[in-house]
């Protein structure tokens, strides 16, 4: 019998127990449900062994189902010792081996960039007759008018917020508006600019955070109803790092909820260029401000495609970077193994400038790591090469053809089919349902989106092929190595689970319109995707084709913006 100081677990513990490590039969849920309420016992039995069998793959002798037996007891014993552990969200597991993570640069150092790069010089700018044209000017161009003097912060902060205001019935894009924060930081840029104490293109520009970044004194909502009322006391680094260089927060942007989709609990974020359909997701909120010129660049975050694809939908600018280039201190943690945070705007000039504010170790994400990302690039961009996947119809592809003309040397690529990468999609469930395993064995399935089966799903993965999943990834990271060997950047691909997984930087932009139903004009993209901490090249390579090419000055009409036409009655 076990003593006092080390009871022996309940029959529900053991089930629970038995279910992590993939006991799922017809069988025994129906003895789950008949056993759940009754008095504890003290072990595990054959029986509830060999119950399991048919999920592990494996099938055990009579002795061997005694030694698993006696060994789930004491592992049920273990795993109610680990649940009197506090584990907020903000501790990751021990994928990294260091006692402290890298240093933040030393004071007196661009933030997130101990490389000094040239002064960053915009274009002349002259300021619109239209606060409608001044709202959708690029971040490059409104630090040129800020630095200028030709527009304050305080005047921008002012028209994007009554645009937030005006749009966001319809849009849903906007979790919480910080007007207070916004205007007391907008006068501080303006009395420094006008003192002379110019910190940088991100000077007085106002932005939108995704709401699983940080910020006391404003709730930090996660996107899902379970954690609407949550304010954190920690300020994300990404934000510690735009504050320092005198970015302006407007407003907390919507998210799917944990991070999945375009649905918030507070409905669904949508297009601008089509207010019936929604933005994508998961940084749903950032790509739609972004797109509706309601803030001057937002931040965002992708596991799997929360960048990508809602620039994608949006018709904006999104640097997806390398894993561990931007820290990830002060957010919500998905996966900790793929989760990344940058920058959503409306060129890629703009994205590297909020880049270049953001990236590097900060001490307390200890996968964040400092390499160099001297900005503007100060290679030869021409001599850069540029890999495509071949295809039967690359003659007719126009974007190598705009390659071709910009001098890039063209490369023929083929990315790895093997080992496969969908079935390591379980690394991110996994993890998922780890970070949030209070949620299921609460029992919540209310407020987390369509979170709570895959949570509970999850729980049935074991360790052994959790690891086993990660041992595959290593080979995958291997064979992309081997692609990268002869190529700088490569252009398209159908890559978006293979280079989450790899942690190789992406970014997605403009690259078109085209016609849907009721004539209505929807936005395309294309997608480079780089060496990791090769942002440089990435960047100079699309920054090359965006300006060859235009597509990004294209944007919404917002007269067709509103929310009786949002909710279906125009």
């Amino acid at each position: 019998m076990p003593s006092a100081e080390r009871p022996g677990p309940s029959r529900r513990e053991l089930f629970a127990a038995a279910a992590a490590v993939g006991i799922g039969t017809p069988t025994f849920h129906r003895a789950v449900a008949a056993e759940v309420a009754a008095d504890p016992v003290d072990k595990v039995t054959p029986e509830m062994v060999r119950a399991a069998e048919w999920v592990a793959g494996v099938e055990l002798t009579d002795d061997q189902r005694k030694q698993v037996a006696a060994e789930m007891t004491q592992a049920v014993r273990n795993r109610a010792a680990l649940h009197k552990v506090e584990l907020p969200n903000s501790v990751p597991p021990a994928i990294h081996f260091r006692v402290d993570a890298d240093p933040p640069p030393p004071p007196g150092r661009p933030i997130g960039n101990p490389w000094w790069s040239p002064p960053y010089v915009g274009p002349a700018a002259a300021r619109p007759e239209k606060d409608e044209d001044l709202a959708f000017l690029p971040l490059t161009h409104l630090a040129a008018l800020l630095g200028a003097k030709k527009v304050t912060s305080t005047e921008l902060t002012k028209l994007y917020r009554a645009r937030l205001g005006e749009y966001d019935p319809a849009l849903k894009c906007v979790v919480t508006l910080t007007e207070d924060l916004a205007l007391k930081q907008a006068e501080e840029a303006d009395q420094e600019i006008a003192a002379g104490k110019y910190r940088g293109p991100l000077h007085g520009i106002p932005w939108g955070a995704k709401d699983l970044i940080g910020y006391p004194g404003y709730k930090t909502t996660w996107g899902a109803g379970q954690y609407k009322e949550q304010t954190l006391d920690t300020k994300a680094t990404v934000a510690e790092r735009l504050d320092a260089a005198g970015a302006v927060l407007v407003a907390k942007t919507t998210l799917g909820a944990l991070a999945m989709g375009d649905q918030w609990f507070g409905g669904m974020t949508r297009n601008p260029w089509n207010v019936k359909q929604g933005s994508s997701g998961s940084s749903a909120g950032s790509a739609s401000a972004v797109a509706a010129g309601l803030v001057g660049f937002a931040i965002g975050s992708e596991t799997y495609g929360s960048i990508v694809s809602p620039c994608t939908r949006c018709g904006v600018t999104g640097l997806r970077p390398t894993f561990g280039r931007v820290s990830r201190a002060g957010c919500m943690a998905l996966s900790w193994s793929m989760d990344k945070i940058g920058p959503i705007a409306r060129s890629v000039e703009d994205c590297a400038l909020v880049f270049r504010a953001i990236h590097g170790a900060d001490g307390r994400d200890p996968t964040a790591a400092t390499r160099p990302f001297p900005w503007p690039y100060p290679g030869s961009v021409p001599g850069l090469r540029v890999g495509y996947v071949e295809g039967p119809k690359d003659d007719d592809r126009a974007e190598l053809q705009t390659l071709k003309d910009l001098g890039f040397k063209l490369v023929p690529i083929k990315l790895p089919k093997t080992p496969p990468a969908d079935p390591l999609l379980m690394i991110l469930m996994a993890e998922a349902a780890a970070a949030f395993d209070g949620l299921a064995r609460a029992g919540v399935t209310d407020g987390i989106g369509a979170w709570g089966r895959t949570f509970r799903a999850y729980r049935f993965v074991s360790a052994v092929d959790y690891l086993r999943a990660q041992r595959v990834r290593t080979l995958l990271m291997r064979e992309m190595a081997k692609v990268m060997e002869d190529v700088d950047v490569y252009v398209g691909g159908n890559d978006l689970l293979v280079t989450n997984l790899t942690g190789h930087p992406s970014v997605v932009l403009p690259n078109g319109l085209r016609k849907g139903r009721n004539d209505t004009e929807t936005p395309t993209a294309i997608t480079f995707t780089g060496r990791l901490w090769g942002e440089g090249e990435l960047l100079a390579v699309a920054k090359a084709y965006q300006e060859k090419t235009g597509h990004h000055l294209k944007r919404p009409d917002m007269a067709k913006v509103t929310k009786e036409l949002a909710d279906g009655k125009e």
